[in-house]
């Protein structure tokens, strides 16, 4: 039986190891033929952890791949990506069918280079983006013809230059990556608005039932697994449809039942404070000024 601890591929040289491929070109950078994957391992594991960065474009899969609990299933023009150090599981049996590359780079090969510092500002390395990346024709060839110019410059006679060259055609790809993931949002708008609509009932059951005086105000953990979501790609989709964050939104319903209860009610601002879950009225008193201009006793004196 597959053990239970993760299967550590510490390189990309015992990556290609475990998976029956020659051995890479450069130890630190490789392009990957899907199609040269042909079998999963009769011993596969039931997790694998890889020390390098993973840049995949599959297409024609017939696997499912578990990364952060969530399985995602590969269709046409699917980019997907993968930091050092998370977990995986590829699941599947007989034959394994694929087309596709598999861009992998070492955190070494970024050492003292300014993409070594800003690629963990990318949202979409992250355990919690649950969206695989959807490419059109074009967009793909794109990502393809990068890919190859990656593969070609490694290939051939490395120099001085090649290091910076293929950087630099690293940091294109993950900028197209940002601008797809972003078309992506706009591109979904019904699905965002349908979104933004469970969004709202979930914070009006959150409010009527009383929650906050107990619990306070919902986190932004809680309302996007709510909506079978990442906490990133809900405001990522929100800051696109509306301008503003999920926690922005949180606060402006808030605000909303604020208002209801200083205008409808005969509380004092210190109860309604601490009916929407405030310890301090002082913060509760703070974050109305902030959002509304006045403060809760000037917003209800206005109504008498």
């Amino acid at each position: 039986m597959p053990s239970s601890a993760p299967k550590v591929l510490r390189t990309i040289t015992e990556f290609c190891q475990f998976r029956n491929l020659d051995k890479p070109q450069h130890p630190l950078v490789s392009v990957i033929d899907f199609e040269k994957i042909s079998h999963l391992r009769p011993d596969e594991p039931t997790s694998i952890v890889n020390n390098f960065y993973s840049i995949a474009l599959k297409r024609n899969c017939n696997i499912k791949m578990k990364y952060g609990q969530r399985e995602y299933d590969f269709d046409e023009g699917v980019m997907f990506f993968m930091a050092p150090g998370q977990v995986y599981a590829l699941e599947g049996s007989g034959a394994m069918t694929h087309i596709g590359y598999n861009l992998v780079f070492h955190p070494d090969f970024l050492w003292n280079t300014p993409l070594g510092k800003k690629i963990k500002q990318y949202e979409f390395f992250r355990y919690s983006v649950h969206e695989a990346l959807f490419l059109s024709d074009k967009e793909e060839q794109t990502i393809v013809d990068i890919i190859q110019k990656i593969e070609s410059e490694y290939s051939g006679n490395m120099d001085h230059f090649s290091q910076d060259v293929i950087i630099a055609q690293l940091e294109l790809l993950l900028t197209y990556a940002e601008r797809f993931y972003h078309r992506q949002f706009l591109t979904r708008k019904m699905e965002s608005h349908k979104t933004l609509d469970k969004l709202e009932k979930v914070l009006d059951d959150w409010f009527d039932s009383g929650a906050t005086d107990k619990k306070g105000l919902p986190t932004v953990q809680y309302v996007a697994s709510r909506l079978n979501v990442s906490p990133n790609y809900l405001s990522g989709m929100l800051k696109v449809t509306t301008g503003q964050s999920t926690q922005q939104h949180i606060h402006d319903r808030l605000i909303e039942k604020a208002k209801e209860k200083l205008a409808g009610s005969d509380l004092s601002i210190s109860e309604i404070a601490y009916d929407l879950g405030f310890e301090h009225p002082q913060s509760f008193s703070k974050l109305f000024k902030v959002k509304t201009n006045v403060s809760p006793l000037e917003f209800r004196q206005s109504f008498n």
